[in-house]
């Protein structure tokens, strides 16, 4: 009897339970939970700081600058000083020298050769960003450049993305497969998971990338599973290339001089609250000239380089817009987190010589042939090759010191802007205090799709994840996702720096730094003028205690080759190339497997 009443109570449980979920008016606990957010992730590629409109730049980016005003901003905004170390570490949330990246391909050194955590490529040891998005139920997409490895267990459809649209190389023509080395002629593409034989007709990078992502986007639509999209694009990266009607919106804009570009931008990014009053610019370098001592004929020929990368800006700006548009249209874009941020400090150095070698060379020989449009007139057309040089990246990167590849602020800080039902500040915010970096974006976003980062992942350790989620900050539940005893550190092409709260420590091989150890106070001295190692050895004892931490538990291996070693005079030259280096001299094209081959979609 006692059984026979447990039942019927049971019954009776369930019956009521059901009889109030299906009532008219059920509850709102009973509804469907609500729809997990789109995400959105827009890299630039050598993307400057102060480009952006709404990061003090003069060139026109409404669009972004649109999502900036709905969202916030943040200036202190970390990320490696090199393209695909970025990468690695967006993708994987783990370090580079423990995530297949320790350096990039193209410059690793004889003593990194075979080491773990220097394969060139993004390592099957990590979990990715997509793998784990795809396993919490998310479409995941993916156009661009990838630079992460190119055989087919290392593609873009190999590490977690169902749709891709990718160059695997990193970097090359906006027009065509051309790419930059007589070892390497032709740049590498997939598409779906499959090597493309050639490309789209009318094909355009920027524009391509933007038509694949929205065909993408539109054929899962309405299946309920939200997105996640890697927007990685290839602009502003040199070489410029852009169509003719995006080559002249800044005429002798730029002919007054980098001078007075970097005050007036520093001037705009102090009104608008980006940095703090009496900011003062870092110094230009020492081997670019002043411009008043140009010749007027010769300010107006450097002017119309940066009157290009300004082209190049504003057209990815304008096929952001594009994607904008379309997720509007089709009642996305509401429910929709952008992230949008450059993957290193703005291009100085001189890419063209470093790739095209010594005269005689089979890279230099290439290069004449193939890229040996120089004539103004002709910049930005298929085989051109123009890029702007140190003075214009140091207005890119205003008001920082250097540029890409080097540990000064110049080279690893960015602009960030977070948009989205993620931010919950009042709208335009421009936040200052937080301590970010590119790591954080893999824990930020498991959290948004309600998952984590695993110990585990296919049946093996995976190593811990670098980064601190961003969403109590967003929330304005705290100012930063780092305390002032937590500390960041990089290394790269044997630069390093390490920062602690305001405190950051870095070395730097000369001429670019003393070959010692430099200390600054960011707080005070953004711009890095004032080297206070010599104040306080203190400090710098216990900074360097602290970037050792880091080289031990991260397999930091010191390169004994560097892509600068011919900058300086007492260090042994690049020419005659030592057997073996730099690496890209003994590379050969790439073959994907016949059975993987595939034209273009339509």
């Amino acid at each position: 009897m006692a059984d026979f009443n447990a039942t019927r109570v049971s019954v009776a449980l369930i019956a009521g339970l059901h009889a109030a979920l299906f009532a008219p008016d059920a509850p709102a606990q009973a509804q469907a939970p609500p729809k997990r957010p789109n995400i959105v992730v827009i890299l630039g590629d050598d993307l400057g700081f102060a480009d952006m409109g709404s990061f003090g730049g003069e060139i026109k980016t409404p669009n972004l600058d649109a999502l900036a005003k709905e969202g916030m901003r943040f200036s202190n905004f970390y990320t490696n000083a090199s393209c695909s170390p970025t990468r690695s570490v967006l993708l994987s949330g783990v370090d580079t020298h423990l995530n297949g990246l320790g350096n990039m391909d193209e410059w690793t050194a004889p003593n990194q050769r075979g080491a773990v955590g220097y394969e060139g490529y993004l390592s099957t040891r990590v979990a990715t960003l997509p793998e784990l998005l795809k396993g919490a139920g998310y479409h995941t997409y993916m156009v661009g450049k990838w630079h992460l490895g190119k055989a087919p267990e290392l593609i873009p459809a190999a590490r977690g993305f169902e749709r891709d649209f990718s160059l695997l190389d990193g970097a090359g023509s906006y027009w065509d497969m051309m790419n930059f080395t007589g070892a390497a002629p032709k740049s590498v593409f997939t598409e779906d998971g499959r090597y493309l034989t050639e490309l789209p007709k009318d094909y355009y990078a920027t524009k391509t990338y933007t038509d694949k992502l929205i065909g993408f986007i539109d054929a899962n639509h309405g299946d309920g599973k939200p997105f996640f999209a890697y927007v990685s694009h290839q602009a502003p990266h040199d070489p410029y290339h852009l169509p003719k009607e995006w080559r002249s919106r800044h005429v002798g804009e730029y002919d007054k001089g980098w001078d007075a570009v970097r005050q007036e931008r520093l001037k705009r990014q102090v009104e608008i609250g980006l940095l703090p009053a009496g900011t003062q610019l870092a110094e230009r370098m020492w081997f670019v000239p002043d411009p008043i001592v140009l010749a007027p004929a010769t300010r107006a020929i450097l002017g119309k380089k940066m009157e290009l990368y300004a082209g190049m800006v504003e057209n990815m700006d304008y096929h952001v817009g594009r994607l904008i548009d379309h997720l509007k249209q089709i009642g996305e874009y509401e429910n929709t987190i952008f992230i949008v941020f450059g993957d290193n400090g703005a291009e100085g150095n001189d890419l063209y010589g470093l790739i095209a070698g010594s005269p005689g060379s089979r890279d230099f020989l290439f290069a004449a042939i193939h890229w040996s449009q120089t004539h103004p007139n002709a910049w930005g057309d298929p085989g051109s090759w123009l890029a702007y040089g140190p003075g214009w990246a140091q207005v890119s990167m205003t008001p920082f010191s250097q540029y890409k590849a080097l540990m000064a602020e110049g080279g690893i800080r960015n602009a960030l802007i977070v948009s989205g039902p993620i931010v919950q500040r009042p709208k335009g915010s421009i936040h200052q205090q937080g301590l970010m970096h590119v790591a954080d974006i893999m824990p930020t976003l498991l959290e948004v799709a309600g998952t984590s980062y695993p110990k585990t992942y296919n049946g093996k350790d995976v190593p811990a994840a670098l980064g601190k989620s961003w969403v109590p900050v967003l929330a304005g539940r705290a100012e930063s996702p780092r305390t002032d005893q937590d500390v960041l550190a990089w290394e790269v092409f044997g630069n390093r720096a390490v920062r602690q709260g305001n405190w950051k420590l870095r070395w730097q091989i000369r001429p670019f730094g003393t070959g010692e150890w430099e200390l600054f106070d960011l707080a005070a001295d953004p711009g890095e003028l004032k080297d206070l190692a010599a104040e306080r050895p203190d400090k710098v004892k216990e900074m360097v205690a602290l970037w050792d931490d880091y080289a031990r538990q991260n397999n930091v291996i010191l390169p004994n080759r560097t892509v600068f070693e011919s900058l300086e005079k007492d260090l042994p030259q690049r020419v005659p190339v030592q057997a073996g280096y730099p690496p890209a001299n003994l590379k050969r094209q790439f073959v994907p497997p016949p059975d993987m081959l595939a034209d273009p979609k339509p």
